[in-house]
């Protein structure tokens, strides 16, 4: 690799539903390339999804034999129903090939993450205000008012969590998508210069 190539890095974008996290973490992708890690996971695959591709399909025992040898950067169980993991082999290998590694994940996983690779960039997205957010899960048009009342109470209570600690690296308030594209592209990018010339 040559001097001031761009490094390896592991990129960690978390933020609550209705934020527009989804649709910045695949602009982030188109705009640097890079690519997405495939998490495992125990829930059965839909007809539509490609096993090793969208996830990685396995069984409960098998989740259960990657936990106990330490095969994930970060799990959790979903709903008390199935299990989702980041496996550790492939990110490593990425980032020894210098590759920019996504990974959209909640701020458990991501407290996960910094334990195992304390450099990762961490960036989380955060809505104007509560009005927006409740405006944005409202206007969905996937849930009923008891749901999206969950929902917003479940962000509120991720945003709490992730703004209390020292966990992130940065936060972007996702009041114009374009602009909220823009600065986490930046972030990014001089994050990633910057460990090149460190190396």
């Amino acid at each position: 690799m040559s001097p001031h190539a761009p490094s390896g890095l592991l990129l960690v974008i978390s933020g609550p539903s209705g934020v527009g996290k989804t649709t910045i973490v695949h602009r982030v992708r188109e705009r640097l390339g890079g690519r997405f890690s495939v998490s495992a996971t125990t829930r059965p695959k839909s007809p539509v999804e490609i096993d090793g591709e969208d996830y990685r399909f396995v069984s409960g025992d098998t989740f259960k034999q990657m936990m106990e040898s330490d095969a994930f950067l970060e799990h959790a169980e979903v709903f008390g129903r199935h299990a989702y993991g980041t496996p550790r082999r492939p990110v490593e290998q990425a980032l020894r090939e210098g590759e920019l590694i996504i990974l959209d994940i909640d701020v458990q996983g991501a407290t996960q993450i910094r334990e195992h690779m304390p450099t990762a960039y961490m960036i989380f997205i955060l809505p104007p205000n509560d009005e927006e957010l409740q405006r944005r899960l409202e206007t969905r048009g996937r849930e009923d008012e008891e749901a999206i009342a969950r929902r917003f109470a479940e962000a509120r209570r991720e945003i709490d969590l992730a703004t209390s600690r020292t966990l992130y690296d940065a936060f972007i308030v996702n009041d114009n998508l374009d602009r909220a594209v823009d600065e986490a592209c930046r972030l990014v990018s001089e994050r990633r210069h910057t460990t090149a010339i460190q190396r």
